[in-house]
């Protein structure tokens, strides 16, 4: 199998838990449920692939503080390859509040630095021997866009909450052979979705939340698949992150664009079952028993299906 570089993206996070999120209005909450936890859109995406048997580096920044070695510490136990370089601004950290719909406000109380010391000779090494490359919208990583280049590999990204015009994301859309997003911000996510095709992208997938996700590739086919409704609620933090990595799961096993968006949403259903970034008891068995579960032999629930162009 081929292997991944997953660039950026490690926090420690304080998830809260509320039963709606907070009106705008001065208020006391005298009690509310919370855990802390590693965070963030690489510790997400590694920490799925590893319990999937991918291949898989994650580098990433954090502070040599408490924090810091809690993440490290968290990773390395959970058998990522994690190699990182220090953030002389200490570890990011961030406050989720989360509601039952699946809603969520971050609050970033520490950020990291956009521009930290790197080891480049060892992150070159790290772009040069693998075959793919994650690049997450982390500050930092936009320094290692043209290292990605350099040695012409395939570069994946997943731009979250892009509104369609935010300069910040330019460097990554133009870097990228595959997009991942969520059209929280993108009313006319479609439209979007088209012009990326139009700038030589492979294949671009926009995720909807409870309304399941759309994938537009290159051969002008719209494909869609809803969301697995069996799958209990508990916490979303870490679902788009297991989407994507269900995703890839599929694509470097070969699978067509259907079964690999549904293996997106059975890793996405496995994850907010749980109040971890990556379902505790993840592993290729269950991601194709649950698959086989819900879409293998008779069984159309939920089935992708494709669309003409609109």
């Amino acid at each position: 199998m081929l292997n991944v570089l997953v660039l950026g993206g490690t926090t420690y996070d304080s998830i809260i838990s509320l039963p709606k999120l907070p009106e705008p209005v001065p208020q006391t909450i005298h009690a509310a449920p919370f855990h802390e936890t590693v965070g963030s859109t690489g510790a997400g995406k590694a920490l799925n692939l590893c319990k999937l048997n991918v291949p898989c580096i994650l580098h990433s920044i954090i502070g040599n503080d408490s924090y810091g070695h809690k993440i490290k510490e968290s990773l390395q136990d959970a058998g990522v390859d994690f190699r990182y370089d220090i953030d002389p601004q200490g570890t990011e950290r961030h406050v989720n509040l989360m509601d039952r719909e699946g809603n969520r406000i971050s609050i970033f109380v520490t950020q990291s630095s956009a521009n930290p010391p790197l080891d480049l000779n060892r992150l070159e090494a790290l772009i040069r021997d693998c075959d793919i490359v994650v690049i997450n919208i982390i500050g930092y990583t936009k320094a290692l866009i043209g290292l990605c280049r350099k040695y012409n590999k395939p570069v994946w990204t997943d731009l979250h909450d892009y509104d369609g015009m935010n300069g910040f994301y330019v460097d990554y859309i133009e870097a990228a052979d595959y997009i991942f997003m969520s059209s929280d911000k993108l009313p006319d996510y479609r439209k979007v979705m088209e012009a990326l095709l139009r700038k030589g992208k492979k294949l671009v997938v926009c995720t909807h939340g409870k309304k399941g996700a759309t994938c537009l590739s290159q051969d002008g086919g719209w494909i869609e698949t809803g969301i697995i409704e069996q799958y209990e609620f508990i916490d979303a933090n870490g679902a788009g992150d297991s989407f994507f990595s269900g995703f890839l799961y599929g694509y470097l096993n070969s699978k067509p664009i259907v079964e690999c968006l549904n293996l997106g949403t059975v890793c996405a259903g496995l994850s907010i079952t749980s109040k971890e970034l990556a379902y505790p008891e993840l592993s290729e068995e269950l991601l194709r028993r649950e698959y086989d579960k819900y879409y293998g032999g008779n069984n159309r629930v939920n089935k992708g299906r494709r669309r003409s162009n609109e």
